[in-house]
């Protein structure tokens, strides 16, 4: 006959056997990193396995565009193309007027950093980080901490890189902060992720801080992270709160986080002579959306 009542483990035992997985976890995290790289290398073709139904349903997508849609695009292609031939001539003339201004300046010239498009591949399932695979790795030169871009503005960082793929951390993340600027009056400052996509936040702004809603942020280039002049996000508003020490500042990022498709790498320490930039098919137009001169 079985006892009615049956005393389980004890709750103070569950406690501590806990406390103690934790601590061997905690301990173990940074010699997993090694074992978690070859993982993600592992898993690398399986990504792109599943990457390729996508891939098919695009191509079968585009396959069905009908006649009258292709001729009002391109239509609408030659006017922007007009309109962008417009846009280049006034930029080759500013561009002589910048290199003569440094010349008498003594200035250094930026040399342009090398570039390579990369195609978005998966999206983080993690609820508590937001970040993006994209279907470039070591074998092309990918390196964490590498800045990424989009056609907008600055859109995140690697973290994460394995033979074939990589790992971007969004702006948007909370654990992700970036040095910026005011264009207007060049107060510099710290942009830090909130969670939300199309929300970051500058903390410890002081309330006499020159900053309005509709200003421009751009890369300081502070922390030699992020190359300096990159579009980062817009102030949206500003409130200053006479119970806080200081300013509530909420800025959106340019980059449409919620969308991105490809995405650009950056080599800022490598110039562009001898470089070619790749990019794949289809990539153009998402990385031109008004279609502006690719870069």
């Amino acid at each position: 006959m079985k006892p009615i009542f049956v005393r389980g483990i004890s709750n103070q035992f569950r406690l501590t056997l806990a406390v103690i997985l934790s601590v061997i976890l905690l301990v173990a995290n940074d010699r997993l990193e090694p074992v978690r790289n070859s993982l993600s290398s592992l898993l690398s073709p399986l990504q792109y396995i599943a990457n390729i139904p996508g891939e098919i349903l695009d191509q079968s997508a585009e396959s069905l565009a009908t006649r009258n849609m292709l001729a009002k695009q391109n239509k609408e292609l030659l006017r922007y193309q007009l309109l962008m031939s417009e846009r280049l001539q006034r930029f080759e003339h500013l561009r002589q007027e910048n290199d003569r201004l440094r010349a008498l300046l003594g200035s250094p010239v930026h040399m342009d950093a090398k570039k390579e498009v990369a195609e978005v591949m998966e999206v983080a399932s993690d609820p508590f980080h937001q970040y993006v695979v994209l279907n470039r790795g070591l074998q092309s030169g990918v390196y964490v901490g590498q800045p990424i871009v989009d056609a907008q503005g600055v859109v995140g960082q690697v973290v994460q890189v394995s033979e074939l793929t990589s790992r971007v951390l969004l702006l948007s993340d909370t654990s992700h902060s970036i040095p910026v600027r005011i264009t207007r009056n060049d107060v510099r400052m710290m942009a830090t992720g909130t969670g939300s996509l199309d929300e970051l936040e500058l903390r410890h702004v002081a309330k006499s801080t020159d900053v309005r809603p509709g200003d421009l942020l751009v890369s300081s280039g502070l922390g030699k992270r992020f190359p300096e002049g990159y579009p980062v996000a817009r102030v949206m508003t500003v409130a200053k709160d006479d119970g806080k020490n200081y300013a509530t500042v909420i800025a959106q990022p340019l980059a449409a986080l919620d969308r991105i498709r490809y995405l650009l790498l950056i080599w800022p320490d490598i110039a562009t002579d001898n470089v070619e930039l790749t990019v794949p098919e289809g990539a153009q137009e998402a990385l031109n959306p008004d279609n502006e001169a690719p870069l």
